[in-house]
């Protein structure tokens, strides 16, 4: 789209330039000329962008161009940043409650070196950029608005002709739909009806069986095919409806009045059925305007769309949206060999019927994808051909226009720039990973992927949005829930599709002599255990990585002390550093000097002991993750100067958790404590946690009681307690108006929990009009519920099982009435 990848980042870099913190540095350091140079060319250079990215297949010396803004983007990035560190730093130190050994232990430099140095990479950057905005008039390129309908490839027009003998395994579909616009629907005279599904899925070609089928023809009065695409405007799709209608007329001088009105005319008291093929806009004012000239046909009309949105089919549709299914193994068998072979020859090579097989596979039920593959085997007997296909990636493999990537590559390019940064960084994981949603976020939070222009939007809930448009977009599958996370899957076109967008950002390392393009900044190793001791040669000679990301199904992580050393001390704009289920014993003390580092995951790591207390350097560090780590002794005892924290997940084995620790995390919005068997108590100073939002506490076999100030957690609005066999939840007497309860949940789970007889009421005494989702789940010895959880039954998310002592169970009751 017009708003670019590239375009995203370079307004990203301003909005960084323009921060109050480098304004101060600048104007006290006297690097003010510095600044505003790189501004300002950045300015210039960003107008042409829209432009430049269009022209970049056409002019080999564009591209090279755009290649070299990113790197110095990037770098600039990495400068601004260091300036947010010290910041950081600088507030940890001047805290009223350090000691001279504390301000010794995050003083890094002198500052008259850390003026200096940074002086000079500031000047550096502003060459590198002044070298940049001077090459860019040599293009000719233009400055260009910032207009949504710029699209880098466009699909061509569809038609509404099919041979159906060529299309195979969508019959039980085409007959659902049939019957769907059969059938008469009271109060409503048009009906609209969504096809929804990826691109290839085949939605045009299952709403062209529907079209031409003798049952149709007979139904309706009027048949019209329109081919939407991108652009949405409402004159022009009258005009195609128009145009669909009748032959031999000219619409193209006719202004909008006159349009409405003719197209009103020839639907007026038909039944008629109306395909709105390749649907993109999710602007409901626009289906709004064309709606309300479509419902003067008779009773029984029909509209089918078929789009990639979900958001699209929510805003058409008067029914439930179709979500076409994934063609069958055996279908995409028939339909590749009908491609490659006619359907004939196979029968005579079984060698080629066999690699055949496995090539399918890689189709994943995609039927343009098999059309694809089966068509660039026509006639191909060199079973070496067969195996060269087999074995690669199909982003590698030369393709048409009307092939499966450049279909996919149509939803990729209709994606805000913002999106399109997130959906490629989704790249470093491997096929078939299941991705969380909470997971996904902070990953793309720690890359400066999430941006608020708004203070009062918390991170979170902004980059939860971006994760909710591209499973609308169908960028995502395979949904379910667990933990109270979403877990989901990206077919393997579409991680072929991420891979092929984003090849000179991020890097699968498969093998230690693999070669690494150093313009790559974000690495994953799906094989850690495939890994030497040291670091590979060809990672030696990176220094821009930001992120290192080990984790696989097989639950293996790199093992090498030698290699996360060498990680940590060569990699110095790290922003993540995925180590789970890793298994090393002791973690580098140079761990703190990271100070770009937001990400740091130890998860599963049962083998490390301590924390160097180094960690607690990593002022900027947002999630740190040690859950699971069985044998840790204790938290670092300076974990309250990490005052970035948003997400913190503990495993350990201390027996209390001290005060003046976590409680001191103001800005912690996650907190989860779990598989700590040891521990007694929490910590009594949990009120200094405002900001958090969700709280687990689980399998905690020895804690007896929570803190009382828990009940001013006023932000909280998830609290999970799973599996804690001693916990009482009934405050001491006179303890519940201590603290009134300042809370309202949203979401609360009590699971097997066999201490809890009572059910506490301060856990909900502020939350019945904002709880949503209560679980109640293997409480045994559970004996009564309050009255405002009884009137709470008819909420479609509550749910109390497994509690047989339990005398006023609301759902029991509800399901005998």
């Amino acid at each position: 789209m017009a708003d670019s990848f590239l375009f995203n980042v370079a307004q990203s870099v301003l909005r960084k330039l323009g921060s109050l913190a480098l304004q101060e540095f600048s104007l006290a350091w006297g690097l003010e000329s510095d600044l505003e140079k790189i501004k300002d060319n950045l300015k210039v250079i960003k107008a042409v962008l829209l432009d430049a990215e269009q022209l970049r297949s056409q002019n080999p010396r564009i591209e090279v161009w755009l290649e070299n803004l990113k790197e110095v983007l990037y770098d600039t990035e990495d400068v601004v940043d260091e300036f947010e560190c010290e910041v950081l730093r600088r507030q940890v130190v001047k805290s009223g409650n350090t000691t001279r050994k504390v301000r010794r232990f995050f003083s890094r430099s002198n500052p008259l070196t850390f003026r200096f140095r940074m002086g000079h990479k500031l000047k550096q950057i502003r060459e590198r950029v002044d070298e940049i905005a001077a090459l860019k008039s040599k293009f000719g390129l233009t400055e260009r608005i910032f207009d949504r309908n710029i699209i880098h490839g466009e699909r061509e027009m569809t038609h509404s002709f099919i041979d159906a003998s060529n299309v195979i395994g969508r019959e039980q579909a085409r007959d659902d739909i049939i019957e769907t616009l059969l059938q008469s629907v009271d109060g409503e005279n048009v009906s609209i009806i969504p096809i929804v599904g990826i691109g290839g899925i085949g939605k045009t070609t299952l709403a062209k069986l529907v079209y031409n089928d003798q049952r149709i023809a007979t139904h309706f009065e009027l048949k019209l095919w329109v081919c939407v695409s991108d652009v949405f405007e409402l004159d022009k799709v009258i005009i195609k409806i128009l145009d669909s209608a009748s032959t031999g007329q000219r619409y193209t001088d006719m202004g909008i009045d006159q349009l409405q009105r003719t197209l009103r005319q020839a639907l007026n008291g038909k039944k008629y059925l109306l395909i709105l093929d390749d649907v993109w806009s999710e602007d409901p004012r626009k289906w709004g305007e064309l709606k309300t000239l479509l419902m003067g046909g008779a009773n029984g009309s029909k509209i089918v769309v078929t789009t990639r949105s979900q958001r699209v089919a929510e805003i058409m549709g008067t029914v439930s949206a179709l979500n076409l299914s994934l063609l069958s193994h055996q279908h995409c068998l028939s339909l590749f060999f009908k491609c490659a072979f006619k359907g004939q020859q196979e029968k005579q090579n079984p060698n080629l019927k066999k690699i055949g097989e496995e090539i399918v596979r890689k189709c994943k039920g995609v039927p343009l994808a098999v059309i694809t593959l089966g068509s660039l085997l026509y006639s191909v007997t060199d079973e070496r051909e067969w195996e060269f296909i087999r074995d690669n990636e199909i982003w590698k493999l030369e393709q048409k226009e009307d092939d499966i990537l450049a279909a996919l590559r149509l939803s990729y390019e209709h994606l805000p720039s913002y999106l399109k940064r997130c959906f490629a960084y989704c790249s470093i994981f491997p096929k078939d990973y299941e991705m969380d949603d909470i997971e996904l976020v902070y990953l793309w939070i720690a890359n400066g992927l999430v941006q608020s222009s708004n203070e009062n939007q918390e991170l979170e809930d902004i980059g939860l949005r971006y994760f909710k448009e591209l499973c609308s977009r169908c960028f995502f599958q395979d949904f379910f829930e667990y933990g109270g996370n979403v877990k989901c899957q990206m077919h393997d076109l579409i991680h072929d599709l991420a891979l092929l967008v984003t090849q000179n950002e991020c890097s699968m390392v498969r093998t230690s002599t693999q070669q690494i393009p150093k313009s790559v900044r974000h690495r994953s190793f799906p094989y850690p255990q495939s890994l030497p001791n040291d670091l590979p040669e060809s990672l030696q000679n990176l220094d821009r990585v930001r992120t290192i990301w080990s984790i696989n199904e097989r639950h293996e992580g790199i093992s090498s002390e030698v290699f996360i050393k060498k990680c940590v001390s060569r990699f110095q704009y790290m922003r993540v550093l995925d180590l789970t289920y890793s298994r090393f014993e002791v973690l580098p003390t140079s761990i703190g000097d990271l100070k770009h580092l937001k990400y740091l995951s130890l998860f599963g790591n049962g083998l490390i002991r301590r924390l160097p207390n180094s960690i607690c350097k990593l002022q900027s560090l947002q999630v740190l993750l040690l859950g699971k780590c069985w044998s840790l002794e204790e938290l670092p005892k300076d974990i309250k100067y990490m005052i970035n924290l948003r997400f913190l997940w503990i495993t350990t084995n201390q027996k209390y958790l001290p005060t003046g620790g976590i409680g001191c995390l103001k800005f912690l919005r996650f907190l989860v404590i779990g598989w700590c068997d040891n521990l007694e108590y929490l910590f009594e100073d949990m009120q200094g946690l405002k900001m958090l939002r969700r709280l687990f506490v689980c399998f905690c076999r020895s804690l007896t009681s929570l803190p009382q100030n828990i009940k001013c957690l006023m932000a909280l609005e998830t609290l999970c307690i799973h599996e804690c066999e001693n916990l009482d939840l009934i405050m001491e007497e006179g303890e519940e108006n201590q603290y009134p309860t300042q809370f309202s949940l949203q979401k609360l789970e009590l699971r097997n929990l066999p201490k809890l007889v009572e059910f506490p009421q301060w856990l909900i005494r502020g939350s019945t009009n904002s709880l949503k989702v209560m679980k109640v789940e293997g409480c045994r010895n559970l004996r009564e519920l309050p009255e405002c959880v009884q009137n709470m039954a008819s909420l479609p998310e509550v749910q109390i099982k497994y509690c047989p002592q339990l005398n006023n169970n609301p759902i029991r009751k509800a399901g005998e009435n």
